[in-house]
């Protein structure tokens, strides 16, 4: 089964420490394009979003928006430096005691110095930690909502597709049924115009005949329609696949455009070329469509 390339997908989740909300749109790229956003406390888990999105998904342009919200929490997301706080009590006592000072240390002195906690890195990475795991649980939400709509869009694509390559095979069956009688017109009008110069005994007859043969042969779409019908089939055997066939399909589509190209241009007959025309119609109209198939 065929899936889209566009899409919307979005995940919320929330626990005790923090919540996340990830959106996601995707449109049709040739390859894999991802841009993520994320809010400051998250810059370094880019690159763990992109892995997940390459497992998820093979072709097809990404926006990757991600939101947070910390909640307040007893447990402060920091470390206490009770070795740097011991050494400032120390030094600002001996301070005190050079500048003959007798006003003891409080805990009001000590708060001045910063680094009696966890350095502000070790903060922020205090701050992926709580919210990261939100943020996974948000994102495979995302993704696995995204790829439910690209697979509701897949299938309808799919329909669409099948009824297209059926109305091409109706063509084809038109043209299959025509061609012979075609060929044999063609070699009756051609036999009724020499049949003049076939009484001049400088004609030779044998050499005529041949000539005709020649003709019915550059007429005759045999091969064309056979390979055409090929490749229609390889085309739903592509679209029923388990595996990603938005590559396959459009090879497959520039072969069948070349066979009903061939039987339009072999055809000099309004008949066949009518149907070579409406065939190609279809075809423009499966090109369109495969540009959105992942």
């Amino acid at each position: 089964m065929i899936h889209s390339m566009t899409g919307f997908g979005r995940g919320h989740v929330s626990n005790e420490s923090a919540s996340a909300t990830v959106e996601i749109q995707s449109t049709n790229k040739r390859h894999l394009d991802i841009y993520v956003h994320l809010p400051d406390p998250l810059p370094e888990a880019e690159s763990e979003v992109r892995t997940r999105m390459e497992e998820a998904f093979e072709r097809g342009q990404f926006d990757i928006n991600v939101s947070v919200e910390l909640k307040e929490t007893d447990d402060l997301p920091m470390n206490l430096d009770a070795d740097a706080a011991l050494r400032h009590k120390e030094r600002l006592e001996q301070l005190c005691a050079a500048a003959q000072i007798k006003d003891s240390i409080g805990l009001d002195h000590l708060l001045e110095f910063e680094d009696i906690f966890a350095a502000e890195e070790e903060r922020e990475a205090a701050k992926i930690q709580r919210a990261w795991p939100v943020v996974v649980r948000a994102l495979d939400a995302a993704i696995e909502d995204l790829r439910e709509m690209r697979r509701e869009e897949g299938a309808a694509l799919q329909e669409d597709l099948e009824h297209r390559t059926q109305v091409i095979d109706e063509h084809l069956d038109a043209i299959e049924e025509r061609a012979p009688t075609r060929v044999e017109e063609r070699q009756r009008r051609l036999r009724e115009r020499l049949q003049e110069l076939l009484d001049d005994e400088h004609i030779d007859a044998n050499r005529l005949e041949t000539e005709v043969a020649l003709m019915a042969d550059k007429l005759d779409v045999t091969e064309e329609c056979v390979r055409l019908h090929s490749h229609l089939n390889m085309f739903r055997e592509a679209l029923t696949g388990d595996e990603p066939a938005g590559r396959k399909l459009k090879f497959i589509t520039q072969e069948i455009h070349r066979e009903a190209n061939t039987i339009g241009a072999k055809a000099n007959d309004e008949a066949i070329s009518r149907q070579a025309v409406e065939m190609k119609e279809e075809i423009e109209k499966i090109k369109e469509q495969i540009r959105n198939v992942e």
